[in-house]
């Protein structure tokens, strides 16, 4: 069979990458249950390294398909940035969940929560002190990511590269920072609905940063390899498109509730 073609699009060759992520996530889900119910991990564990190892793998294939196959035409990386905008676009969707189930009960607090918020014998964090500092991370990460898409777009390897390594190290110190507010809290996800909206909002979005961050580490490693050029980076668009996501995000849930609802 010939593998010419006469089209600029990339029709994927015969993958086992997917059926084999479906089965480390389904092993995953079934290791958090068991941890939740036996409180015993090693199921988690094992699903966790087989996702990862899946993971790791796919978008190895996915770099080299971009870098060295030249599979990734204007055609392929159009529709690529559609499926980032709609993903991105899910994700607010998802964080809109939050911000409505904490505006519902903070705008009007039922009997159950005292009438008041936060409810009675809840002290909540100052938004003065990590709250505002993670902000200014955040907000500083934002620059220096889009000082290193200056930087690319310039062909100027070193500023891109300085950039990449700020914007992680920034993303490294806020995650440090959050983990360290939630060993010091003084109420628990188990503490009312204050509780509940507070620690799905920030833990979720510590994930996105988490997941955020790795998403960069990866750019900065393709970059120092010289898998980006000025015109052809889409990998790291992709990354800064989600990291704005992940500031804009933050910016919402310091002035909601952090600030406005303490």
């Amino acid at each position: 069979m010939s593998k010419h073609k006469n089209h600029p699009f990339h029709l994927v060759d015969i993958s086992p990458w997917p059926i084999l992520g479906a089965l480390g996530a389904m092993i995953t889900m079934m290791g958090l249950i068991k941890w939740f119910h036996l409180n015993e991990v090693n199921l988690l564990l094992l699903g966790l390294l087989i996702t990862t190892l899946i993971m790791y793998q796919w978008w190895r294939d996915v770099v080299r398909e971009a870098t060295y196959m030249g599979l990734h035409t204007f055609n392929v990386t159009m529709g690529l940035r559609w499926g980032m905008i709609l993903f991105i676009t899910s994700e607010v969707f998802f964080f809109i969940s939050f911000f409505w189930g904490f505006f519902h009960n903070s705008l009007s607090p039922s009997i159950e929560l005292g009438m008041n918020w936060p409810p009675k014998g809840i002290q909540p964090f100052n938004p003065l002190e990590i709250p505002l500092l993670n902000t200014l991370i955040l907000l500083t990460s934002g620059l220096t990511v889009t000082w290193a898409h200056h930087g690319l777009m310039e062909n100027n390897y070193k500023q891109g590269l300085q950039g990449l390594l700020l914007t992680v190290a920034l993303g490294i110190n806020f995650t440090i920072l959050q983990a360290f507010e939630y060993i010091e809290a003084p109420f628990t996800i188990a503490d009312a609905a204050y509780g509940s909206s507070f620690f799905m909002a920030t833990g979720f979005h510590g994930l996105h940063v988490i997941i955020g961050t790795i998403f960069l580490l990866v750019c900065m490693i393709r970059h120092y390899l010289n898998h980006f050029s000025s015109i052809h980076h889409f990998g790291f668009e992709a990354a800064a498109w989600y990291w704005h996501f992940v500031d804009v995000v933050w910016i919402f849930l310091y002035i909601s509730i952090y600030w406005w609802g303490s």
